[in-house]
């Protein structure tokens, strides 16, 4: 609770300290109204026309409060949530690839959806809790002023029913807290399911595993944890009503018997008494919504810590623009290394020495066997991964933390695990639309998608087909270096021939730099260099592999000419 409260106070002082000031009153109303009741409940003669036009005014201060207080701060929790989910989005933008690689997709969609979720719910019980203390606060100062025996019994009742309430529940925040963590496997298997729901339909044992050794357990674990927590949280609530009949059964039973009580004054102890159980109640029901707001709110800022903490000086801000270069001369990798655990054969993998230079106008094949490093390399050319020891230099100027992000705007790239946007975002060329459809010709998808305002009709398409999409875009953003990883592994004979003896070619033509990850031997030929990387090291060609080399361009008849193409 005091985690939420120091959020609320954080996000915006001003508009809480109102909100809670407006719910104070309206609780104040509700204590006077106790006082109002008892008051016509012991007047013999009949209510009095100021007894009627006080309780009007009560009930009119009490609703009007009450609004006030929960219409503010439904409009602040909704700004609030906002706030929160972009801030962590800006974050995670801000964090190097290979922490959010660790942090992994589950963790963070868990985060973003439902732990943001409870904190919104926990936020609209703000105003409700707040009413409900202020009158329990002010049901106290008037049983006060009726007895102030009564009162101090009551209070010593709170204090030890507090003392053994929050023992009761803090078994039940324990029990939260692994309900979270069980939320995080439970959106992995979720993702598992969503991502690889082929493979499970193909395969009736993995389907079967996925689901008992997986799916049902997490789940059955996740709800047992939530059940135990809620278990804890109606014990302690029955306690504390067990505690109140107590109170009202030593008032009716035990008070008159060590002090005459009239009967005005004992109606009066009893109804404030029987009153303050609806509040308590609610304040106590809060508290289980609060426990998960707690814990939630641990969640994302434990998440924001670590993010923070991994923020490193070469991501800019979203809200800034990013400078572009405007000249690209050269690029270099000077003794790169970079280095990371590899979980399948449980070793340390390390890439390098890397010593590479690339420049405009000219097309460079990356190959080499599965786990020898491309991937990583081509992160590190593009400046998604920041190597660890030597430099790359751009222009002879080394790349540093001040101006990586600056580094990344040079490149263009289609990687194996690409992601394709339903629209071409960040592109805001007028002739957008006409110059992105003969592209869509040339790709020979003119009959399948439109561009209408910069957005794609349809990206339900073949892997193959959005690629090309993927290509698309890379062509619109017309950067100095393009890169392409394992883009013509998903392509028919037809464009795959298309793509290496025509696209690649043209792009060369062009002045652009281009890198391209590949296992396809025959078109070796277009290639200006092959380099080739075995288990993180840079190869000289063997004399074997020269001869390939050399003998390729008998291939060289461009076999997409023979075939009508469009564009």
């Amino acid at each position: 609770m005091i985690q939420l409260l120091r959020f609320l106070f954080a996000s915006s002082r001003r508009l809480m300290v109102l909100t809670l000031a407006a719910a104070v009153l309206s609780g104040m109303c509700n204590a006077g109204l106790i006082a109002m009741v008892n008051a016509v409940l012991n007047e013999h003669a009949g209510p009095r026309e100021w007894l009627i036009a006080g309780f009007i005014a009560l009930v009119a201060g009490r609703l009007a409060t009450n609004f006030f207080a929960q219409a503010m701060l439904a409009r602040f929790t909704q700004q609030s949530t906002a706030l929160l989910r972009r801030d962590l989005v800006c974050k995670i933008m801000a964090v190097p690839l290979s922490q959010l690689e660790r942090i992994g997709a589950p963790r963070l969609m868990a985060t973003l959806t439902e732990d943001i979720a409870n904190v919104t719910q926990a936020l609209l019980l703000i105003p409700a809790f707040a009413v409900n203390l202020a009158i329990l606060a002010g049901g106290g100062i008037y049983l006060g002023l009726l007895s102030p025996a009564v009162l101090v019994m009551m209070v010593v009742f709170i204090v030890v029913g507090a003392v053994i309430y929050r023992v009761l529940i803090a078994r039940g925040f324990k029990h939260l807290g692994s309900a979270r963590d069980e939320e995080d496997q439970l959106f992995k298997h979720f993702r598992a399911l969503t991502e690889g729901i082929k493979e499970l339909k193909l395969h009736r044992e993995r389907r079967r595993t996925y689901f008992e050794d997986g799916v049902k357990p997490t789940t059955e674990n996740y709800a047992q944890r939530n059940v135990a927590a809620e278990l804890c949280f109606i014990v302690a609530q029955n306690w504390s009503h067990l505690l109140f009949f107590t109170l009202v059964g030593l008032i009716l039973f035990l008070l008159p018997k060590v002090q005459p009580v009239s009967t005005h004054a004992m109606t009066g102890y009893i109804v404030t008494t029987l009153y303050l159980m609806g509040p308590l109640s609610g304040v106590l029901g809060s508290l289980s919504v609060f426990s998960r707001a707690s814990v939630a709110l641990g969640k994302i800022e434990e998440l924001g810590l670590t993010l923070a903490s991994a923020r490193a000086a070469d991501e800019a801000p979203v809200e800034r623009e990013a400078a572009r270069a405007t000249t690209f001369e050269s690029l270099e990798l000077v003794d790169v290394t970079h280095s990371y655990h590899r979980e399948v054969d449980d070793n340390h993998f390390v890439l390098g020495p890397i010593n590479l230079r690339f420049q405009p106008g000219e097309l460079v094949f990356l190959v080499g066997g599965n786990g020898s490093g491309k991937s990583t390399l081509a992160k590190l050319i593009t400046g998604l991964y920041p190597p660890e020891s030597g430099e790359i230099r751009v222009n002879g100027q080394p790349v540093t933390n001040e101006n990586r992000d600056d580094h990344r705007q040079l490149f263009s790239a289609v990687f194996v695990d690409f992601h394709l946007f339903d629209a071409l975002l960040g592109l805001h060329d007028p002739s957008l639309d006409a110059t992105a459809q003969g592209y869509l010709k040339q790709l020979q998808l003119d009959h399948k998608v439109r561009i209408a305002d910069g957005c794609f009709s349809t990206t339900a398409l073949s892997q193959g087909q959005r690629k090309r999409l993927a290509l698309l875009t890379a062509y619109l953003e017309d950067r100095p270096f393009y890169l392409f990883d394992e883009w013509a592994s998903d392509q028919d004979p037809v464009f795959k021939d298309v793509f290496y003896t025509r696209l690649l070619p043209e792009l060369k033509k062009r002045g652009k730099a281009v890198l391209v990850i590949t296992h396809d031997d025959r078109y070796f030929w277009v290639a200006d260099r092959v380099i080739k990387l075995d288990y993180g090291k840079v190869l000289t060609p063997t004399a074997d592999e020269e001869k390939v080399l050399k003998l390729s361009h008998l291939d060289e008849q461009e076999p997409w000419a023979k075939t009508s193409v469009s564009g």
